[in-house]
């Protein structure tokens, strides 16, 4: 026991930010859909609704006491969403442990492939055919050229964006790719020499691939589109041929963990960060974003500050809200079947100095905030779970679950009172 002053005062772990998406929604949310800038999809309501009552007691709250003095620390259930900023954040971190576990000793490179804007529209009338078609072509980009020049089959990790900087539709993929892989003859695992990559060649290849597709959807009636006919429609997929489609390779990165949660923090996350909004003010709303024309005095680029009303900023982010039961994550080559590659070929973690990355609601937090929020800061103790209350959704009542006994005088004082 402690000789710290008995309290009472309840503390509330929200792990709080400047600002906070879902209080921007609370305020207008109800107002524009009334008369909304274009159809709200149910995915986008979805997604609303569960991060308005993230971390509320809508979902349910957790209750853990000191021992000692019987300080209450209530911890407020997530919605899971993966539209949530706040939710997509844990979720990344518990991601990234696993993968580093089923990947190989191999070096990794941080591929990206973008999609010219002229295809945006076609893009957003066959949103779930096209996606797929990219995130399956730019794998398979990647792999026939590893696999024709090196001899070689490469694990491929793809995440699909649809935004960029500015939240404007944007769609371009991410991939982590093995920078070697298994020798098609030898079976034996092999790392690629130097990073030296075709350009021209890869772009063309992408393309033309992407291409072939879209025309074979158009042929045979699956590709939902304005074009009078067949020869209209080439004329189109041949602008868009004006300017090479781009395609970005980042230096090879060694260590599984680097790789993975570089990248998952980076492209396995919500639309917006909250730690990017700078300002909500009445209708408008603010945050901060990277103005990659523009670059500074060391070549990074210039940051810069973007104010929205909230009947422009609604549309503009909800269009991101992914489509129901749509993967934005793939695995192909060798990580579609990541159950074939030999275990001596994984990456061990004898290697590595860093500690594993947390995958329970407390790690988190240290890691995070750097404070454990379950320690009591007068006693020091641990606290311990007494009970969850949950809101019923058929009656107007409270559902207790109780399944720990504190034998703690203190604590019965504190609930009596």
């Amino acid at each position: 026991m402690c000789d710290c002053n008995h309290h009472t005062d309840n503390l509330e772990w929200h792990n709080e930010k400047p600002y906070r998406l879902a209080d921007f929604f609370d305020k207008w949310w109800d107002t524009y859909k009334q008369s909304p800038r274009g159809y709200i999809a149910p995915e986008q309501y979805k997604a609303v609704n569960a991060m308005r009552v993230c971390r509320t007691e809508a979902l349910g709250v957790d209750y853990y006491a000191c021992p000692d003095c019987g300080e209450i620390t209530r911890v407020y259930h997530s919605c899971k969403n993966r539209f949530c900023p706040t939710c997509s954040w844990q979720d990344t971190v518990r991601w990234a442990d696993r993968m580093k576990k089923q990947m190989m000793s191999v070096p990794h490179r941080h591929t990206v492939m973008t999609l010219p804007h002229q295809l945006n529209d076609l893009i957003k009338d066959n949103k779930r055919e096209v996606l797929s078609i990219l995130l399956r072509v730019a794998a398979d980009t990647l792999k026939d050229w590893m696999e024709h020049k090196y001899n070689i089959n490469p694990g491929i990790i793809s995440v699909l964006h649809t935004f960029g900087e500015t939240k404007e539709f944007h769609v371009h993929v991410h991939m982590i790719v093995s920078w070697g892989g298994i020798d098609i003859q030898t079976k034996a695992l092999r790392t690629i020499k130097g990073e030296y990559v075709d350009y021209n060649f890869l772009k063309n290849k992408f393309r033309c691939k992407f291409e072939d597709q879209l025309v074979a959807m158009f042929d045979n009636g699956t590709l939902q589109h304005g074009f009078s006919d067949r020869v209209r429609f080439l004329q189109f997929i041949k602008g868009t041929n004006q300017k090479k489609w781009i395609i970005h390779l980042e230096p090879p990165m060694n260590i599984p963990t680097q790789v993975v949660r570089y990248i998952g923090r980076y492209s396995k996350r919500a639309c917006l960060s909250e730690y990017k909004i700078t300002r909500m003010e009445g209708e408008n709303i603010s945050f901060r974003y990277k103005d990659y024309k523009t670059q500074d005095s060391n070549n990074k680029p210039i940051e810069r500050e973007l104010e929205l009303n909230y009947r422009d900023f609604f549309p503009r982010l909800l269009q991101h809200v992914p489509l129901p039961y749509f993967r934005i994550v793939r695995y192909y080559g060798l990580y579609s079947n990541r159950l074939s590659i030999p275990q001596e070929y994984l990456y061990s973690e004898n290697d590595e100095a860093e500690t594993e990355n947390p995958a329970d609601w407390e790690s988190l937090q240290m890691e995070k905030t750097g404070e454990n929020p379950l320690i009591c800061i007068h006693c020091q103790t641990k606290k311990v779970y007494l009970y969850t209350k949950l809101k019923s959704r058929h009656a107007d009542k409270t559902i207790i679950f109780k399944r720990v006994f504190i034998n703690s005088s203190k604590l019965r004082e504190q609930n009596v009172a």
